[in-house]
């Protein structure tokens, strides 16, 4: 319980901190009206329309994960705002054993994983206005005490179910290629490049191209200014 608590006043520490660097998003008023308006009608309408894959899912997954069948995490947004993110479960806890995310990752998540058919219940976040379809992946709330002021900037827009991050190499890339990219949207972002990101989405799902790094299932984890030294400097 000590723990828990500790922890989470680490957390709260480093939001604080952190937000006082994150940059307000830069409205685009016209393209940001319409992109929230298409967020919640084709949210709304894939919530609806695969209605049956998800409950479908969710069903395998109690069958073999057994409860919660979904993830939830908290994960900062816009602003660095934190929400709960919602994806299913791919991965079991250990039985008092100390493993690696990659260890407890199952076949069944590896899966999901590849098939980005664990992202389904994250529809529920771009509805609600946590996210958005296309942007920089929400990462961990850890994560934000340690970016540079230019990688923070990936904060001044909503995060995506998927990004150009996520079309040029997914978890191959380099931590320093990937905040490369999600800066580079964050200043480029129009409905074009949006559109064009969806299109490349499906392509890249459907090759199941970058769902690994380097043999590992899940990416390292990112440890500060020493991963992308290349970056900003």
């Amino acid at each position: 319980m000590l723990k828990g608590r500790r922890q989470s006043a680490v957390m709260s520490a480093r939001r604080v901190r952190t937000s006082e660097r994150l940059h307000k998003p830069k409205a685009r008023t016209s393209y940001d009206h319409v992109k929230r308006v298409a967020d919640i009608c084709f949210s709304v309408v894939g919530l609806i329309v695969a209605s049956p894959v998800i409950a479908g899912v969710a069903l395998v997954v109690l069958a073999v994960h057994g409860r919660p069948v979904l993830f939830r995490q908290p994960r900062p947004g816009a602003s660095g705002k934190v929400f709960d993110i919602l994806k299913f479960r791919t991965m079991v806890e250990p039985n008092g054993e100390r493993v690696t995310d990659g260890q407890r990752l199952t076949r069944l998540g590896r899966f999901l994983r590849a098939s980005s058919l664990d992202e389904l219940p994250s529809l529920w976040n771009v509805m609600r206005g946590d996210m958005s379809f296309v942007g920089p992946r929400p990462l961990i709330v850890e994560y934000l005490a340690l970016y540079t002021p230019e990688q923070a900037r990936r904060h001044e827009v909503r995060p995506g179910i998927t990004g150009l991050a996520q079309v040029k190499g997914r978890n191959e890339l380099e931590w320093a290629d990937r905040f490369r990219l999600d800066v580079e949207y964050v200043d480029g972002r129009c409905l074009r490049l949006d559109l064009s990101i969806l299109l490349q989405t499906v392509r890249t799902v459907v090759g199941r191209r970058g769902t690994s790094k380097h043999g590992h299932d899940t990416m390292p984890e990112f440890t500060g200014w020493e991963d992308t030294s290349d970056v900003d400097k």
